[in-house]
């Protein structure tokens, strides 16, 4: 009996197995020689929504829920949220190391490039209803985005996959931005690559007349530390959409499509705006003694607070609640940061919130940042996925290169009807 092995008894037939451990996981199809006879399927794993099922390996990002630790290839997300900048984080998590000062040059080279959408990308975000939804535009140009380079589907040259992430880093902020525009009915902004990369997706949303954007430096910096922690988070939603998706080894702008549109669900990407909501309904601080009692009571639910992985304070958490006294200053304090503080402190002292591990999670101060610095709510998942592009690219990528993976196909229980056969309409009930 090897050390490393688990030993299963099936008390239904009295046979025994054993399954090797490896990584403190068993295989599943391990589990299918665990039959009750010859002619059965083999045993199966049932686990909704995949919550203790590993789909992938992967070398990009470590967290440890319990110890409110996030890393990017091995770097705490608290050092490179503060000596770093989004191009040299999106370069980390797609080549595996940080660059050299040739390889930076290079790739921030490659990436501003691409800034520039085809002219009929244009003519396309035209077709949208004048009050489309941003994302829902971002989802839908960003699948558009393969028509235009049908290249991308030469999946094992690795120049064209390259090229490939480059554009996609470059054109998904000015897609963004031209999506926003375009809901306001203002004309479209060119993208200026004088301007860093947050500072130039600044300019493409709000420059109106003035020849050149008027930048100011504090809110540069505050959408760049945005984005590098919002640049990936391990198996979520829609990085495991990206995955599944790309595994039809169809090109990456199909799987970053898919990926988006699961961020576009309210309970992923949408958890801010429902922050600010939240907010507004307390109102002002005589209320938030009345909402917690409702929330205690099933009535209301408190958002921003708690997450699937992160049992302890979700370490961007931290770094955004710093950062938001750093974007006041420059805005004016936000009138909802009272309420959110309040809030914060109740949770954390409270015995219902703390035996339940609700801390404060990424979205519940991002929101007030994106509120204070002029976005609408609508934008506010759009800027998540602009962050979590690189992330997405990089899984992409990871996924293309493992020999391991497969076409994505779970399995299902079934429960419908046994065999039966087709009635007429004429004799049906």
């Amino acid at each position: 009996m090897a050390d490393n092995s688990l030993s299963i008894t099936d008390n239904r037939t009295g046979k025994k197995y054993e399954i090797e451990i490896t990584d403190d996981t068993i295989r599943a199809m391990d589990l299918r020689q665990i039959k009750v006879n010859d002619d059965d399927f083999g045993m199966m794993t049932y686990d909704p929504a995949f919550t203790n099922t590993a789909s992938c390996r992967s070398d990009i990002t470590f967290i440890d829920g319990g110890k409110g630790i996030l890393r990017y290839r091995g770097y705490p997300i608290e050092q490179l949220a503060e000596k770093s900048n989004f191009l040299e984080v999106s370069y980390l998590l797609i080549h595996g190391e940080l660059p050299n000062k040739s390889q930076y040059d290079a790739w921030v080279n490659d990436v501003t490039h691409h800034t520039l959408v085809h002219e009929r990308i244009k003519k396309f975000l035209d077709g949208f209803r004048y009050d489309a939804h941003p994302m829902g535009i971002l989802v839908s140009s960003i699948a558009s985005l393969s028509t235009y380079y049908p290249e991308a589907k030469n999946l094992d040259d690795e120049a064209i996959r390259m090229l490939q992430i480059h554009r996609l880093l470059g054109k998904v902020p000015t897609i963004s931005a031209l999506g926003y525009r375009h809901s306001l009915g203002l004309p479209y902004t060119y993208p200026d690559n004088e301007f860093s990369y947050a500072g130039n997706f600044l300019n493409m949303m709000f420059r109106m007349v003035e020849p050149k954007y008027d930048l100011d430096p504090v809110l540069e910096r505050a959408m760049d530390v945005l984005f590098i922690l919002h640049a990936d988070h391990e198996q979520n939603c829609s990085t495991s959409s990206a995955r599944a998706v790309g595994s039809s080894r169809t090109d990456i702008y199909s799987a970053v499509s898919a990926a988006s549109a699961a961020l576009y669900g309210p309970l992923h990407g949408g958890a801010n705006e429902a922050v600010i909501n939240m907010l507004h309904k307390i109102g002002n601080k005589s209320n938030i003694s009345g909402f917690i009692e409702g929330v205690k009571n099933g009535e209301e639910r408190l958002m921003g607070f708690g997450h699937r992985v992160y049992k302890n304070y979700d370490p961007r958490a931290k770094i955004i609640k710093e950062l938001a006294y750093q974007v006041f200053e420059v805005t004016g304090k936000n009138p909802y940061l009272d309420i959110a503080l309040e809030l914060e402190q109740i949770a954390l002292n409270d015995e219902y919130f703390v035996k339940r591990k609700l801390y404060p999670n990424v979205d519940f101060y991002s929101g007030l940042i994106y509120q204070s610095m002029g976005f609408p709510m609508e934008m506010f998942t759009v800027l998540f996925a602009i962050g979590r592009t690189a992330g997405w690219a990089a899984q992409w990528l990871e996924m293309i290169n493992d020999p391991e993976t497969k076409i994505a196909r779970p399995r299902q229980i079934y429960q419908g009807a046994e065999e039966r056969d087709f009635v007429g309409m004429d004799q049906r009930d």
